[in-house]
């Protein structure tokens, strides 16, 4: 009964720090930084939206860049800006698209139509393709994997790995599709991007058999505890981090939609506070800011309180 009675509070309740009461910092992508750079590069959009260039290849993953569904955004919020640090239009040629799983602030239907025409391959896990066909998307630009799966381009692995969460996108459709995190692996710099998911031992066999990773996209939770079978409060992500071996982690899932967070800055501050105290290294970078992976002059501004 907790679930049900929280949403209906979340709905009828007003929460003053739901959303940034000001602007908040964007900046602007200059794709000459990125797509020039020797060194591998990444760009944070918000949530759960990465941009990164390794080996001058660019991999885009669970891109969002509009408002969602309207039914889902009862529950998430309208988008805390719409400016982004790039236009669709001016996006380059992205040589891999990833997508953790089918829902609606992971795999958005504008946002995948409006950049189907720069993507060469989108590498799905199993079941996704189908939804992407529907779309319009050809069957030859899908490569679906399950866990354990690798696919290898430009010398680049990309490896499906498991996930504890959920899929679908109706109520007639739970779980027919699968969902799962990322291992990137260049030979020389190694990503791990989380999607969406509670904490579990997977994490560390991940981080035994793939490990130690040069950059962590962590999701950085939920402030409710009842979401902790599908998703990780603050606390757990920091732990995840350390189980995987992450060099440095770059929290994602915050900092556009409140979702179910009733303060929309919570999120990160309590995972800031438990990085301190494990220790962990954590990059805070402005959406849109440049993060050169490897470096150790990482992004530590606390931007949402500027």
């Amino acid at each position: 009964m907790k679930l049900p009675y929280f949403l209906f509070k979340r709905l009828v309740c007003r929460y003053p720090n739901s959303r940034p009461h000001r602007h908040i910092p964007i900046e602007k992508i200059n794709l000459a930084d990125i797509m020039n750079a020797r060194t591998p590069r990444c760009v944070w959009f918000g949530h759960s939206t990465v941009f990164i260039q390794i080996n001058g290849k660019t991999i885009l993953c669970d891109p969002v860049f509009y408002n969602l569904f309207w039914l889902f955004s009862i529950f998430t919020g309208r988008r805390f800006t719409e400016e982004l640090p790039l236009s669709i239009k001016e996006f380059p040629q992205i040589d891999i698209l990833l997508l953790s799983h089918d829902h609606y602030d992971h795999m958005d239907y504008r946002s995948i139509k409006d950049i189907q025409y720069h993507v060469q391959k989108f590498c799905v896990p199993r079941g996704v393709g189908a939804r992407l066909r529907k779309w319009g998307i050809k069957k030859q630009k899908i490569v679906e994997l399950s866990y354990g799966n690798t696919f290898s381009e430009f010398g680049i692995n990309f490896t499906c790995t498991p996930n504890q969460h959920f899929s679908g996108r109706s109520l007639f459709d739970h779980n027919k599709t699968l969902w799962c995190s990322w291992v990137i692996d260049s030979g020389k710099i190694k990503i791990f991007f989380s999607g969406d998911g509670a904490y579990g031992s997977h994490f560390k066999e991940i981080g035994s058999q793939y490990g130690p990773f040069d950059l962590v996209f962590m999701e950085c939770g939920q402030e409710h505890e009842f979401s902790m079978n599908v998703h990780m409060i603050p606390e757990k992500a920091v732990q995840a981090n350390i189980d995987l071996q992450g060099k440095i982690m770059l929290p994602i899932h915050w900092g556009i939609f409140s979702q179910s967070n009733t303060d929309w800055t919570q999120q990160i501050e309590r995972l800031l506070k438990q990085a301190q105290l494990m220790p962990v290294k954590v990059t805070t970078p402005k959406i849109g800011e440049l993060v050169t992976i490897g470096s150790n002059n990482y992004p530590q501004t606390l931007w949402w309180n500027l």
